[in-house]
């Protein structure tokens, strides 16, 4: 197969964990006979810095006629002024709009080995296997109309939130088919007791779960999600809801598996170039110091592999590695290791192809790991907590 892929770093971290995520990539179609071509185009803050805007049309243009797209991470300090009239999420919503992705699916999966490092207890863990579907190009992100202006001698913002049944259906259907795959369960997420765009999403989600009786339908508010979140999340199978509120969802539900930094992300849609990227921020308080987290990045190459490029052998391969590295005992310091961002990406290569390193790397790396592996729990436990309270710092928005 031949693609070519769209790689657009971004700020802070992101160049840091897209450079390993490619290398996997091109590893993996050297050795499976295919050839990847990747280029690289600015977006972000450090296109505002460049162009003065976040995502311009050229590059829009390139990742509309790419294969797929590899995203790292937009935002941080420097464009951070709430003011200001341009800013690095515009060139993310731009660029979901632009390419007409309109779900994001993101898997939440614990790892035996990673359990300790949630601040959650351990046997709220066990068998927690999630996909979030979010709806991405539609809600209160998008809806118009948008702004400020004073009324009545006051200053007023206001958003709108607003669906059409067409958007609603399309990502529920999605959702269905996906769950037939999986436990065959669908949580819907809504608001139906306050919102009448919740109360549509209800009625549209009932209509496509009678259409459906192989798989489960359960309604859930969104209050009710986020206790279950933490409470019991091995009750859930497949998530599905509107943008915000799955937006808030993701970043909560990254707290069970240890670090945002593990987890993956792909937005879809009918079809064309999907776009590929890990659910962390910019994380500019790390960014530079080659310490931030690969998994995330790396494993959303997998998702690339297998929504875009149809190649699910590839993705499966991907997937494997990691979680053999995870399982040996590597770590980034984000889990309580001491791995830098290439010695982690690393020891994943290493478990694709144990020939395109020297054997005493691979022990090196995993002596490295395996000595912070030995952590009590309590202290990687605490280290957790510490963890998820200045998540929010390091969180892209929307």
């Amino acid at each position: 197969m031949n693609a070519h892929i769209v790689v657009l770093p971004g700020d802070g971290i992101g160049p840091e964990v897209t450079a390993e995520a490619v290398r996997v990539l091109d590893l993996v179609a050297r050795e499976a006979g295919h050839a990847f071509s990747f280029t690289e185009h600015l977006m972000g803050g450090c296109s505002i810095d460049a162009h003065g805007v976040a995502l311009t049309d050229e590059v829009l243009a390139a990742c509309k006629g790419a294969s797929a797209v590899l995203l790292g991470a937009v935002g941080g300090p420097k464009w951070d002024d709430p003011s200001a009239k341009v800013r690095p999420e515009q060139g993310l919503l731009g660029l979901r709009k632009g390419l007409g992705v309109f779900a994001n699916l993101r898997p939440v999966r614990v790892l035996e080995e990673l359990i300790d490092a949630s601040p959650l207890k351990p046997d709220r863990l066990r068998g927690v296997d999630i996909l979030v579907i979010r709806e991405l190009t539609g809600g209160l992100y998008f809806g118009q109309p948008k702004g400020r202006d004073r009324k009545d001698g006051h200053e007023r913002a206001v958003d709108t939130l607003e669906y059409q049944d067409f958007e609603v259906r399309r990502v529920v259907e999605l959702a269905f088919r996906l769950a037939k795959a999986r436990r065959a369960k669908v949580t819907s997420v809504d608001k139906a007791n306050v919102l009448e765009s919740s109360r549509l999403w209800r009625q549209v989600a009932t209509e496509i779960g009678k259409a459906n009786p192989d798989v489960a339908l359960d309604h859930m508010l969104v209050d009710t999600a986020a206790m279950r979140l933490v409470t019991s999340p091995a009750s859930l199978d497949v998530v599905v809801t509107e943008n915000m509120f799955g937006d808030i969802l993701t970043d909560e539900a990254s707290v069970l598996a240890g670090s945002m930094g593990m987890l993956p992300s792909a937005s879809i849609g009918a079809g064309g170039p999907g776009l590929y990227e890990p659910i962390h921020g910019s994380a500019p308080d790390i960014a530079g110091k080659g310490i931030a987290n690969p998994v995330g990045t790396i494993l959303s190459t997998a998702m690339l592999l297998r929504h875009s490029l149809d190649l699910p052998a590839e993705a499966r391969r991907v997937e494997a590695a990691v979680d053999l590295a995870i399982r040996d005992g590597c770590r980034t310091r984000d889990l309580g290791g001491t791995l830098s961002t290439r010695e982690m990406a690393d020891a994943i290569v290493l478990r694709l192809d144990g020939k395109s390193r020297p054997v005493r790397v691979a022990r090196r790396v995993e002596r490295k790991s395996a000595k912070a592996a030995k952590a009590k729990p309590k202290a990687r436990a605490k280290r957790a907590k510490k963890r998820s309270a200045s998540g929010a710092r390091r969180r892209r928005a929307g």
